[in-house]
């Protein structure tokens, strides 16, 4: 889920929210005492890998086209747990 970063143009108060991949409309902004709406800042876009990730697993599959998922979720979360 990427971070992305809010500002409001009444208080000029800037937000920073982990939020679902497009997730970018018009809040309320979550300064204490103001009734602005925090707007999508253009700012550069961090994502958080969670699960078993893409480095340690692409390695486990050499034929992409005969992909055993069952397989593949085992050995991920075993190297996950180490």
């Amino acid at each position: 889920m990427p971070v992305y970063a809010f500002s409001c143009p009444l208080c000029y108060g800037v937000s920073e929210l982990l939020l679902k991949l497009g997730d970018i409309a018009d809040r309320p902004c979550p300064t204490e005492g103001c009734d602005g709406t925090a707007k999508l800042k253009m700012s550069r876009v961090a994502v958080r890998y969670q699960s078993f990730g893409f480095t340690t697993t692409d390695k486990l599959v050499n034929n992409p086209q005969s992909k055993d998922f069952q397989a593949l979720r085992s050995k991920a979360e075993e190297i996950s747990d180490s």
